[in-house]
């Protein structure tokens, strides 16, 4: 037997994430900097971490139900509620997950028929292509510009319907540009998305991360779009609990029933432990987010400052942790830029393509390190730019 002839032809043209080629190489270089992940750098606020130590003391190490303690989606509701004005029902409208990621691509399989279309603006989060085409559907992409701030617009998005059209995925706060939808930009959306039957997948992951005197506006919240709109979001970027694997859907009823059915069959029920210790996230978390905002808004300013001033142009970014930096001024591709910069200052970024085709002569850098060592990534940075300048 060959086995290599039994494997799945759709997932042997999946691509590998262009994240993580570049954090393993970094692992096995000494004295290597990567801001190439987007993890946050601080420990779980340690009140979170005492409620899930708590919680195996207590022998709280049972299943839960399938769509998760009830008292954390009761949580979720009441803050959501708190956030949005919106009202959902816990018991039929919240579904735990194992991180924002399974309840994306949850949400894919329960939309998606073979052949339907999959509205993706790039770039984006690795993920989602390949959950689309897991899913049976066709990923159409949308290349986003940085001189619209890399904003989608209803003039971009018309364009991309056909009569296949299904599902549209947004994810803003932007991983990877950092790039925001204020509510007026949303707003515009709202008549295409109503005019073609759209179903919007909205990852909202980053939504406490936004800068600047405008809050968050979630897309569920505008008028018509509470029941067409699934939000993703969870507890990894916020509140500094990636390891805890811990995110959560919210929508209308049928949707979220058919979601939890994928769930049962695949998961069972995200970790317990960590369900508990999100409970007292939710409910005692606002100021571990707040300080880590601040830390982030400085390093946000740091970064956007000396990119320019070196010469690397970028648009400002005002959610989530990254910036995304145009580096074709130096006549590399990004892949190239990303593999020289590695092996000549052991410092490694994440290249624009690897979040879609379109982020050709970008890279992504996250600021989601301390400011001493971003202090040390930009003097190697500059140096590299300095020696391959034209």
């Amino acid at each position: 037997m060959n086995p290599e002839e039994k494997l799945s032809e759709k997932v042997k043209a999946m691509k590998p994430s262009g994240i993580r080629k570049f954090f393993d190489v970094v692992n096995t270089m000494p004295g290597a900097i990567s801001l190439g992940v987007g993890e946050p750098d601080f420990d779980t606020p340690l009140h979170i971490r005492e409620v899930g130590i708590n919680s195996l003391i207590e022998g709280k190490t049972f299943y839960t139900s399938n769509s998760g303690l009830l008292e954390l989606r009761q949580a979720i509701a009441e803050k959501f509620e708190k956030d949005t004005s919106l009202s959902y029902d816990p018991k039929t409208e919240i579904e735990i997950t194992v991180g924002g990621s399974e309840a994306i691509d949850d949400a894919f399989r329960a939309l998606v028929n073979p052949g339907d279309e999959v509205i993706c603006p790039e770039p984006c989060y690795v993920s989602y292509t390949a959950c689309i085409s897991l899913a049976g559907g066709v990923p159409v992409t949308v290349p986003l510009k940085q001189e619209n701030n890399f904003v989608l617009t209803p003039e971009m998005l018309e364009k991309a319907c056909t009569e296949k059209s299904k599902v549209l995925i947004l994810s803003y706060p932007n991983n990877p540009t950092g790039a925001v939808m204020r509510k007026a930009d949303l707003e515009k959306l709202v008549p295409v998305i109503e005019k073609h039957d759209l179903v919007v997948i909205s990852d909202e992951i980053y939504s406490a991360l936004t800068y600047g005197d405008e809050k968050h506006t979630c897309l569920a919240a505008l008028p018509g779009m509470r029941d067409r709109t699934i939000t993703i979001s969870g507890f990894s970027k916020a509140y500094a609990m990636t390891g805890w694997r811990l995110g959560y859907a919210i929508g209308n009823a049928a949707f979220i029933k058919q979601m939890t059915k994928i769930h049962q069959f695949c998961i069972m029920c995200a970790p317990t432990m960590s369900q508990y210790a999100a409970i007292e996230a939710v409910k005692n978390g606002d100021a571990d987010i707040e300080m880590m905002r601040q830390s982030y808004d400085e390093r946000r300013k740091y970064l956007y400052k000396t990119l320019n001033d070196m010469g690397l142009k970028c648009f400002e970014p005002m959610g989530a942790f990254y910036i995304f930096p145009d580096i074709s001024g130096l006549g590399m591709t990004s892949d190239e830029f990303c593999n020289r910069l590695l092996e000549e200052e052991k410092l490694a970024v994440v290249p624009g393509t690897a979040f879609g085709d379109c982020g050709e002569g970008n890279v992504r850098i996250s600021y989601a390190y301390s400011m001493d060592e971003l202090k040390v990534a930009m003097g190697r940075l500059e140096s590299f730019v300095k020696r391959h300048s034209k």
